[in-house]
């Protein structure tokens, strides 16, 4: 907390965000500002809304603390920027963003909010460095309705690859540096996020569909019928990493793509050992790298998937009862502080005390139930927790009976 204490001017908004952020790692089985300033201690949720709501703090700046915090701990050579977005199911309309769109989260398409992050994946450890809401076109065409979620009037559509690119360039041009991106078929589909990596000599893996056509010496072939040319000779069985059930084996296949392009140009094609299904990657490297590399960096993918399952689960990233946009820049960036800690608390115990024979290694789960139990759950007598029933049943009749006029207007 203290590497994001000078974006703080007054010490009441510094202590009030070190209780969100302790209340976003909590074992709360919900959690919103409600449910934290109770948690905390304090007497009504106020000061949490002000905080997330009208408090003078940019966001961005401690997004960029977070990035800082997690290269320092998280730093590999070796380490790929993973791009994928995932979806929170919403109610009603006036949430930024929220629209009926196709969401990961529930498989199908659904009113929800979208937001495209950037996953740092090492040996290490990962943790989401950046974060960006997309926002749809019915959004963009409709100033007055930017206006009232706190987007400026300027807001532009920007596709996803686009959101991407954008994160991928800050985190470059606050001078880190990173060899490898990889992201799913969205973004591999995309020759304009692909030409922008290669302009910037950062090479990628990037997953694109069974019809995205590639030139090679023989002439122009979609990747599917590409992939029927290969002989049996030319598949390695490689592992793709580590999974909770052991390593991850595939067949793997690469083809030379021609491209105008100085780098390395690659079609590689996984082939699932059991039931023969097949991926596909459009692959550069500024130099030619061996098959293994290639593979190492597809198998990173996964990473992003474990983020947001914990960054959710243990973090609160999905839990936001927020509308305005500056809002939910807050808090999905003190979330991925908060998971960005159990992150680096998981990697360094990893470090210095490796699990005795007959245990596993530590998990974001536990190392999050140890420091709330151990360290900082707060105790509370019975006036603090009945004065909160009569706070949230005060507002609830101020809701009902608003809610009772409003029907009464609309029938007259």
């Amino acid at each position: 907390m203290s590497r994001i204490a000078v974006r703080f001017a007054r010490v009441e908004p510094r202590r009030r965000v070190r209780d969100l952020v302790l209340g976003l790692l909590s074992d709360l089985p919900r959690k919103n500002c409600w449910s934290i300033a109770e948690w905390a201690g304090q007497a009504t949720p106020d000061g949490m809304q002000h905080l997330l709501g009208r408090a003078r703090w940019d966001a961005d700046d401690v997004r960029d603390d977070v990035r800082a915090y997690v290269l320092e701990h998280l730093h590999d050579e070796d380490a790929v920027l993973v791009v994928d977005e995932t979806g929170d199911v919403k109610k009603g309309t006036h949430t930024v963003g929220v629209q009926r769109q196709y969401t990961g989260t529930a498989g199908r398409i659904e009113n929800a909010q979208v937001a495209v992050y950037l996953v740092y994946a090492g040996r290490r450890g990962h943790a989401a460095v950046d974060r960006e809401l997309y926002v749809p076109r019915s959004w963009t065409c409709d100033p007055d309705r930017c206006r009232a979620a706190g987007l400026g009037e300027d807001t532009v559509f920007a596709t996803k690859p686009e959101l991407a690119a954008r994160m991928i360039g800050r985190f470059l041009d606050a001078g880190h540096r990173v060899s490898w991106v990889a992201g799913d078929e969205v973004y591999g589909g995309n020759p304009k996020l692909r030409s922008a990596l290669e302009e910037r000599q950062v090479g990628y893996v990037l997953a694109v569909a069974c019809s995205a056509e590639v030139t090679t010496h023989a002439g122009k072939f979609r990747a599917d019928a590409l992939a029927a040319k290969v002989p049996k000779r030319a598949w390695q069985k490689l592992s793709a990493g580590a999974g909770a059930k052991g390593h991850r084996f595939y067949d793997w296949a690469v083809v030379d793509v021609t491209e105008a392009r100085p780098g390395s140009h690659r079609l590689l094609i996984r082939r699932n050992r059991t039931t023969g299904e097949l991926a596909y990657y459009r692959c550069f490297s500024p130099v030619p790298v061996p098959l293994a590399t290639l593979v190492r960096v597809a198998g990173s993918r996964w990473r992003v998937e474990e983020t947001f399952q914990s960054g959710k689960g243990l973090a609160g990233l999905d839990e936001h009862q927020l509308r305005r946009f500056i809002s939910w820049a807050r808090w999905v960036t003190l979330a991925m502080l908060a998971h960005a800690f159990l992150a680096v608390v998981r990697a360094d115990e990893h470090t210095r005390h490796p699990a005795p024979d007959g245990l596993i290694p530590l998990t974001c789960n536990e190392i999050q139930r140890l420091f709330i139990t151990l360290v900082v759950r707060p105790v509370h007598d019975a006036i603090h927790r009945l004065s909160w029933s009569a706070w949230r049943r005060r507002h609830q009749a101020r809701a009902q009976a608003s809610h009772y006029r409003r029907q009464v207007a609309n029938q007259a």
